[in-house]
């Protein structure tokens, strides 16, 4: 029997409207990334721009992949850099929801886009066509049409030539999302590490309503669940809840100091 190719839940969740739920896993551990998919989180992040291993590196991915595949979560893996080459290797591998970092312009976010589609903007896309991981090595059923939709492209916003170009980037077609970098723009902006800085939180609200105007999807950092509620509630569809190091080290010092208590 031809096997099929399964929807994109973060695309079923975005088209309708509603939130995704993630958390960052920095340890780049397929154990962890097949657990987090237990425990029902809507997407796990990697993030391959600060950390894990080469994107170039298929066997690791495919790890990754694959026990994402185990537990049917998705994975949303960030690139270190806008390369079309670089999206469509990480697509063949199998990858499906990818962004990218740094972006400046709408050209470059075009032709990252571009790669990733078969057809695009009524004519012809960059990406190739062979018999990868992501065709089930030749054996799915409509897989050109399937990828095409199913599929997710978005870009970082972080640097301050972003933000002077937003309108034109958010105008690319089939462009996923956005997603909003403060602590990038923090540095870019002159105020490295002060998110709440005035002219940081006013670049993100900049980018969050164009983003909401334009109705292109805005994904974000959660800082805390009442931050994660308001975000949700002012139009950001896809949030990271944490890290696996930043959970860990909440539950053991939590031990630690009830420990600490105990003994005295």
């Amino acid at each position: 029997m031809t096997p099929s190719q399964p929807a994109n839940d973060l695309v079923t969740t975005l088209d309708a409207g509603d939130v995704a739920l993630g958390m960052l896993d920095n340890t780049y551990s397929p154990t962890l990334v097949e657990f987090y998919g237990e425990l029902g989180v809507d997407f796990v992040w990697l993030d391959f721009e600060h950390g894990g291993p080469d994107p170039w590196d298929a066997s690791r991915v495919e790890g990754l992949l694959r026990a994402g595949e185990r537990t049917g979560v998705e994975l949303l893996v960030r690139l270190p850099d806008t390369d079309p080459t670089l999206v469509r290797k990480a697509l063949d591998l199998g990858a499906r929801n990818v962004f990218l970092p740094r972006v400046e312009t709408a050209e470059e976010v075009r032709d990252a886009v571009r790669s990733a589609r078969f057809r695009y903007e009524g004519g012809p896309g960059d990406r190739g066509l062979a018999s990868p991981r992501a065709s089930r090595w030749g054996l799915a059923d409509d897989y050109v049409a399937t990828e095409d939709r199913e599929t997710l492209v978005g870009v970082t916003i972080e640097t301050e030539a972003s933000v002077e170009n937003l309108d034109e980037i958010l105008a690319v077609p089939e462009l996923g999302f956005v997603f909003i970098g403060p602590f990038d723009l923090s540095v870019a902006l002159g105020h490295p590490g002060e998110v709440d800085h005035p002219r940081v939180q006013e670049a993100v609200e900049t980018v969050r309503s164009k983003a909401v105007d334009a109705d292109v999807p805005i994904a974000g950092l959660g800082f805390g669940m009442d931050d994660v509620n308001e975000k949700a509630s002012n139009g950001y569809q896809m949030l990271n809840l944490g890290s696996t190091t930043a959970a860990l080290e909440g539950t053991v010092t939590g031990w630690l100091d009830a420990y600490e208590q105990n003994d005295a």
